[in-house]
């Protein structure tokens, strides 16, 4: 990766958000989709969905009924949603770089927490299917708190089952939604872009963006091996 400053405090826990971050699962959910449209021959441009990444459900229906009426987008999503299911039940591919960083954070007794705008139980599913969720000693989702991101409340409860003040977290993120929702809870933010490129606005708040969870790791490693020499 590009020569990066170090961060400027070693965390107390990290937060992780699931898909888009750990999980390739934007992908899949665009996929499932733009399946669904064909069939119901729903006259959409590929790229527009892109426009409902990092959204809660009530933003994308209320994004998609816009563009096709109430009815088909309800008709439309409900066929999506099945669709998307089915494939998380098999397992979503991991994105590049999850394991290895999990595994760094396991090894140093880093307390390690999800934080997630997929409702519970799926949620709990996709991290099992994907042989994940023994990783984490917390996992929240929107189903647990009042206000889904931006609002930081899932980070907040996150923070709080760790028993970790969230000025001592550092939150990993995807999209521009989490990044909000992190730094609104007082969290520090690295942001790792998946299929939305970051544009001026999301650089203005002034986070780290990286290009991998592998360069995410090696922020981290200095402060984990620091501690490791001190013990």
């Amino acid at each position: 990766m590009a020569e990066e400053a170090p961060l400027p405090f070693r965390p107390a826990a990290v937060i992780f958000d699931m898909d888009g971050l750990m999980l390739d699962s934007e992908r899949a959910i665009l996929e499932s989709l733009r399946a669904a449209a064909l069939d119901q021959r729903a006259d959409i441009d590929p790229d527009w969905w892109l426009c409902l990444i990092g959204h809660t459900e009530a933003v994308c229906r209320a994004r998609l009924g816009a563009e096709i009426g109430d009815v088909a987008a309800d008709a439309l999503l409900a066929d999506g949603h099945a669709r998307y299911v089915a494939v998380a039940e098999r397992g979503v591919p991991h994105r590049p770089g999850i394991v290895a960083l999990l595994d760094l954070l396991v090894a140093h007794d880093m307390p390690r927490a999800v934080a997630t705008s997929t409702r519970s139980p799926l949620a709990q599913r996709k991290l099992e299917a994907a042989g994940l969720l023994g990783y984490f000693d917390v996992v929240c989702t929107s189903s647990d708190v009042a206000q889904p991101k931006p609002a930081p409340d899932v980070y907040l409860l996150a923070a709080e089952r760790l028993g970790v003040a969230p000025a001592q977290c550092l939150v990993l993120e995807d999209s521009p939604t989490g990044v909000r929702a992190a730094l609104a809870a007082g969290m520090t933010a690295v942001q790792v872009p998946d299929l939305l490129a970051p544009d001026d606005a999301v650089r203005a708040l002034g986070h780290r963006i990286v290009e991998s969870l592998d360069d995410a790791r090696e922020l981290l490693a200095p402060w984990l091996l620091a501690a490791e020499l001190t013990d």
